[in-house]
This record gives structure tokens, sequence and C-alpha cells, in this order.
């Protein structure tokens, strides 16, 4: 992201040790990882929202197109038709519960 390599990283920690001295400093890199691991949740929230967001912005135009009511009427005649096979099933079913009558 940055593209620091280990020499940059290696200066700005010796400038570090210079100007913030011995004693401070591993409560300053402590204090800044805490602020740098905040900020990278805050902008990974940021982007999950954006993407939520426009994932319903598409939906909302789908639905606006008339591309998700086909679909969802395409899966209630789907299941009116199971349904109609489960009643003719059960009738059949039902049929063959019944004791035949004998001659």
């Amino acid at each position: 992201m940055f593209e620091i390599g280990l020499s940059e990283l290696m200066m700005v920690g010796l400038v570090a040790l210079v100007v913030i001295g011995p004693e401070k400093l591993p409560a300053v890199a402590r204090h800044a990882g805490f602020w740098l691991g905040k900020s990278r949740r805050t902008i990974a929230a940021v982007k999950a929202e954006m993407q939520r967001e426009l994932q319903a912005e598409e939906l909302r135009r789908q639905w606006a197109a008339g591309e998700l009511q086909s679909a969802l009427d395409d899966g209630r005649a789907a299941a009116m038709e199971i349904d109609a096979a489960m009643d003719a099933l059960a009738e059949s079913a039902a049929g063959r519960d019944a004791p035949t009558p004998s001659s």
C-alpha cells in the first residue's frame, strides 16, 4: 500500500529514536499502533457499508427494471406446480389406502 522498504522503515525508526528518546519510544509506538489499527478497522467498516449500500441500490434498480419481479413470479409458478403435484400424489395415495370391495 505505502511501498515502504526495510531501509525506509529503519530510517523512520532511527529518527523516532533520536527525536522521542528511548524511554518514550515504546509507549509512542504502542499508541501509534493503536491508532493505526483503529483507522484500519474504521476504513474497513466504511468500505463494508458502502458495499452494502451499492448492493441495495443494485437490487432496487433490478426491482424497478422488473428483473426481480419476473424471477419472483417464476418462483411462485414453480411453487404452485409443486403444490398441485403434491395434491395429486396425496389423492392417489388416499385412493390406494381405501379398501377394495370384494366380490
